[in-house]
Parts: structure tokens; C-alpha cells; sequence
């Protein structure tokens, strides 16, 4: 069903949704890796899609880490919601900010993110992560996954340390970028 609803949304709007299918385990668990849950107090999650992510995030989580999910496609929002009503959601990852103070948050400790930067133009790019900048805390992290190099250059201009890992055993295999902020 999750695979069937992500192919119809895949189709409808290649676009915005970046794969024809739904990430491999194996890149969530590597997605996730790189968070200390024990110390994890605010985390988003960015184009959260079916939820493969979520589900991690969800699990791993501290009761008392606050986690919001921004997903723009609704049909995929309601689901989430359904599935993790403890979490909280908003439609825009341009509007982190907004978000963040709607639910309280200061700043994130971690951001993660599943957005197919490469299909968006370099004005989206820029206003996506210039929030992504504003809303993690000094020594934060920014982990995103990507199928291409192309994000390295202007990743490595916004945080102190960019490193990768490589995901063979995804369709497509990806690459997941961790980027710190400056302390």
C-alpha cells in the first residue's frame, strides 16, 4: 500500500516527490544514525513522505523530545498524523521558523531531510535552507540524503563540517550528507 501510494504520488508530481519509491531501511537507519537520542531534545524531519523516516525518528525518540514533521503533499500529512499523533506537523519546510514557534521550540538540535533538493530551483534551495541555518542550534546537525553530489558545494559554504556516508542498497543509491553548524 505505502509503495502503491508513493508511485501514484510519483507520478502525479515527479518533481516534488524526487523517487518512485519509498527509502530503503537500510538508508533510515543511516539517516538516523547520526543522532544522539539520549540528548535529542528538538528535531524536524523535512518532505517526510510515507513516513520510512518517521518511523525511526518515532521510535528512537526520548519521551521528551519534541519532533515536527513538515510534509507538503496532505494525503501523506493526514496518514502521518493517523500513524504518529503524538508528533507534531506543518505543510511548509519554508516556514521552519513559523513552525518552531508555534510549537515552542527555540531551535532544532537536528534536522533531517528527504527533499529532492535536486529537483528544486536555486531560489527554493536557498529559502529552504536559509531556515534550515536559523533554526538549528549552534553544533546542530543537518542530515539530508540526496542521489547526487550536487548539494556538496553549497552545503560546505553553510556548515563548518559537511561529511558523507554512501547508501548502496537503496533504489537509487544515495548519498547522506551530515552537516554541522558552527558552534
Amino acid at each position: 500500500m505505502e509503495k502503491l501510494m508513493f508511485l501514484t504520488k510519483f507520478l502525479r508530481s515527479p518533481r516534488d516527490i524526487g523517487s518512485i519509491t519509498p527509502s530503503s531501511r537500510f538508508l533510515a537507519k543511516a539517516m538516523v544514525k547520526p543522532v544522539d537520542w539520549s540528548s535529542a531534545k528538538h528535531v524536524a524531519e523535512l518532505g517526510a513522505g510515507t513516513g520510512v523516516f518517521t518511523k525511526y525518528i518515532d521510535r528512537l525518540r526520548s519521551p521528551e523530545c519534541k519532533v515536527v514533521i513538515f510534509e507538503q503533499d496532505r494525503g501523506m500529512r493526514q496518514r502521518l498524523e493517523r500513524l504518529y499523533p503524538e508528533l507534531h506537523y506543518h505543510h511548509d519546510a519554508c516556514q521552519i521558523t513559523s513552525a518552531m514557534k508555534q510549537y515552542g521550540i527555540n531551535q532544532f538540535d537536528y534536522i533531517l531531510s528527504g527533499l529532492p533538493f535536486t529537483n528544486f530551483s536555486q531560489e527554493l534551495r536557498d529559502e529552504i535552507m536559509n531556515e534550515v541555518e536559523k533554526a538549528l542550534k549552534p553544533g546542530g546537525m543537518f542530515v539530508a540524503f540526496q542521489f547526487s553530489l550536487q548539494m556538496r558545494k553549497q552545503l560546505s559554504e553553510r556548515f563548518e563540517r559537511v561529511s558523507l556516508d554512501f547508501v548502496p542498497m537503496n533504489v537509487l543509491p544515495a548519498f547522506v550528507y551530515r552537516c554541522e553548524k558552527a558552534r
